[in-house]
């Protein structure tokens, strides 16, 4: 079948223009601390010097030569209530319900000539059967306002996904995979630690080149999570040279599908294996085709898209140079957080971190973008004074030798490990995607300490102490192995001296020991 692609527009990513600068704003009047306005020049206003700090209502005023429009928050509440979504969805998907066939007004032959006109624009083998049918019902009648809001929230989305589907030659209907795999929530996470807008699993996103560390988390950055969709869905459809099989291993894994394919006998046509896919699976493609289907004919089933004035999809990004926090950027350039928030969903402390060798860009509506840019030295150093004037400053970033692997023992918990590396519990469920403060015996965390662990201390307290090596004097730091020693006799031997203690003051990894070897018998390098 010919494959036939449109050319996305990309729409209105474009820099804004020139930019004046801020204009002489008053002192804050407050009781609290705040840092000293910055002396700064503006080579577009004579050189006159003026400073960069807060009015008298706290906020800063950085004009654009040309004034911004009100943001339409409309929009934003509406992307915000698709997380509620992801969950509803991901059930129909998994458990799609048998309904009346006259509950909607659909007849099977209108059904089936729709299809048959959808399939002969796409490489999608798009044919009638009861199922399909089953499952686009099932969505006009107990998804119809989800998919109102879906046709709402991809005036944003799509446009991005079809340029970058284009770019690599994807079929541009893969955009409504999206939609199933998230419900166009790009902060979805599902049950199994799958995240973003197409749901990434963290070693598969590492694959295709997404980033994951203690600040960001690239599965959620839309454009980023977007080109990794286009290589993996790529290089399914290189193995299977089917775009639907390439659909079912993109939600199961090609080692599923492989596996359906013989069981099935042979058959390697989606809807022949399809009784041998994971339940998930098995409603993936068609969900995938019904969502294509209600894009196609939304007006028949009265769904209508609601357009803004000013569409939300006009923004534009800046690479930033310091470490910046949403609140500092929400304050300067006068965006929401929970706008700042839906635009860049990577940043998972809303902090845009500082880290040699890695660029961190910022996404702002484009009628920011100008002030920002105007304005970009004098907001790194306002930025900067206000963080070294915070008394507890913010978690300082470590580079990945610094951080430790930590495993849980009996008797942890998250306070008592905090306690011991001078972190917050707040800081090491956020680096560990904690969402309960319950451990489990063996669980490896990661911890990027901001004091070290020094253990205490710990060396004989008895004054005599028979063994096979003869006396040990009180004090004794160093036990000599001897013929028949284990770490567990040699731990008993010396109160308050631990097997783990032995194998950490030792390096060891094993519980071979070689007679003759000395063994600390505390963390002496204290």
């Amino acid at each position: 079948m010919n494959r036939k692609f449109k050319i996305a527009a990309w729409i209105a990513l474009v820099f804004s223009g020139p930019c004046l600068l801020a204009q002489q704003v008053d002192e804050i009047q407050t009781g609290l601390t705040e840092p000293e306005p910055l002396t700064i020049t503006n080579p577009m206003i004579d050189g006159e010097s003026v400073a960069l700090g807060p009015t008298s209502n706290g906020k800063f005023e950085l004009h654009d030569v040309e004034e911004a429009s009100r943001y339409d928050s409309l929009w934003l509440r509406e992307l915000h209530k698709n997380a509620s979504l992801f969950s509803d969805l991901l059930l129909e998907v998994s458990n799609p319900v048998e309904l009346d066939s006259g509950m909607v007004d659909l007849p099977t032959d209108t059904l089936k000539a729709r299809l048959a006109r959808m399939n002969e624009k796409t490489p999608f083998n798009i044919a009638y059967n009861p199922s399909l049918e089953s499952v686009i019902k099932s969505f006009l009648v107990r998804k119809k306002d989800l998919m109102q809001r879906m046709i709402t929230a991809s005036q944003f989305y799509f446009p991005l996904f079809e340029q970058e589907l284009d770019n690599h030659d994807v079929p541009l209907e893969i955009k409504y995979l999206a939609i199933v795999e998230s419900a166009l929530n790009p902060r979805a996470r599902s049950r199994v630690g799958a995240k973003g807008l197409w749901q990434f699993m963290y070693s598969t996103g590492k694959m295709y080149g997404l980033d994951v560390s203690s600040y960001v988390d690239e599965r959620h950055d839309p454009i980023m999570a977007t080109k990794a969709a286009c290589k993996y869905l790529s290089k399914l459809h290189e193995i299977f040279n089917d775009w639907d099989l390439a659909l079912a291993a993109y939600n199961s894994g090609p080692g599923n599908v492989n596996k359906a394919i013989r069981r099935s006998g042979g058959y390697e046509n989606y809807w022949n294996i399809r009784p041998f896919l994971p339940r998930e699976t098995a409603g993936y493609l068609p969900a995938f085709l019904a969502t294509m289907y209600i894009f196609e004919y939304a007006d028949e089933h009265g769904l209508q898209y609601k357009k803004a004035e000013r569409a939300y999809f006009e923004t534009d990004t800046v690479h930033v140079k310091n470490l910046i926090t949403f609140d500092q950027i929400s304050k300067l350039v006068d965006v929401s957080q929970e706008e700042l928030e839906m635009l860049n969903p990577a940043y998972k402390l809303n902090i845009i971190p500082k880290v040699k060798g890695k660029e961190y860009a910022l996404r702002l509506p484009k009628s920011k973008i100008g002030k920002f840019v105007a304005n970009e030295e004098q907001i790194y150093a306002y930025a900067k004074k206000e963080l070294d004037s915070i008394e507890k400053p913010l978690p300082q970033l470590t580079t990945a030798n610094d951080q430790i692997r930590y495993k849980v023992k009996s008797g942890d918990y998250l306070g008592k490990i905090a306690e011991r590396y001078g972190v917050g519990v707040s800081q090491i469920k956020q680096w560990n995607g904690l969402r309960s403060n319950n451990l489990r015996i063996g669980q490896r965390l990661t911890i990027y300490p901001r004091k070290p662990y020094i253990p205490q201390k710990t060396v004989a307290k008895n004054t005599t102490s028979k063994s096979s090596s003869g006396t040990v004097a009180s004090g004794s730091k160093v036990h000599t192995v001897q013929p028949g020693d284990s770490l567990w006799t040699i731990s008993k031997k010396y109160p308050g001296v631990s097997v783990e203690n032995l194998r950490e003051w030792n390096g060891l990894s094993g519980n071979n020991l070689k007679p003759g070897t000395k063994l600390k018998l505390c963390d002496c390098s204290s």
